[in-house]
C-alpha cells in the first residue's frame, strides 16, 4: 500500500520517546510532516533529524509539527533524541504497521545483498488530515529546506 497526495493520510497511534504515544488524528487543525528514516543514529539520519531540528523554528512559524518515525524501540528513540538535542517526536513503529500502511516498508539492495528496510519518505499532511506532499527516496541534503517550502505554501 501506498500513500498518495490528496487522500486523507491513514491515522495511527503509536508508542513516542519519553513513554508518551501520538494518534495522528489528534492532531488535526495543524499541519504535520511525517517523516520516517531507516536507522536512529546514522549518518545520514542524524543529517537529516539535525536538519529539521535546526530549521524547527521556521517549522513552527508555520505551526507545523515535525514527528520522525522509525522501526527503532523507543529507547533507542530516548537516546537518539537526547544525543542531538532533537525537539520534535519520535514515534517507534517497532511492529512495522504504520510503516507498511505508508508503502514505506521496501525491498533495498546494498553490495548486491537484499533487505527489507524503510525507504526515507516524507508526508505533508494539512491541517484537515489531507497528504499534500509526498517525497520518495530522499536525498537529505536540501530536503528539509524543499518541505519547509511547501509547509509555507499550505
Amino acid at each position: 500500500m501506498s500513500v498518495t497526495i490528496g487522500e486523507t493520510a491513514p491515522d495511527f497511534t503509536m508508542p513516542t520517546d519519553g513513554g508518551g504515544s501520538l494518534t495522528l488524528s489528534a492532531l488535526r487543525g495543524k499541519p504535520v510532516v511525517l517523516y520516517f528514516y531507516p536507522k536512529d543514529d546514522t549518518s545520514g539520519c542524524t543529517a537529516q533529524a539535525c536538519g529539521f531540528r535546526d530549521s524547527l523554528p521556521d517549522y513552527g512559524i508555520t505551526g507545523a509539527i515535525v514527528v520522525g518515525v522509525s522501526r527503532d524501540s523507543v529507547a533507542s528513540h530516548d537516546k537518539f533524541k537526547k544525543k542531538h538535542g532533537l525537539p520534535f517526536i519520535l514515534a517507534s513503529d517497532s511492529g512495522g504497521d504504520v510503516t507498511e500502511r505508508y508503502g514505506v516498508w521496501v525491498e533495498k539492495s546494498m553490495y548486491g545483498r537484499k533487505y527489507m528496510g524503510i525507504d526515507r519518505s516524507t508526508y505533508l499532511i494539512d491541517k484537515d488530515g489531507v497528504v499534500r506532499g509526498a517525497w520518495r527516496k530522499v536525498k537529505v541534503p536540501g530536503h528539509v529546506a524543499e518541505v519547509l517550502k511547501a509547509v509555507q505554501a499550505l
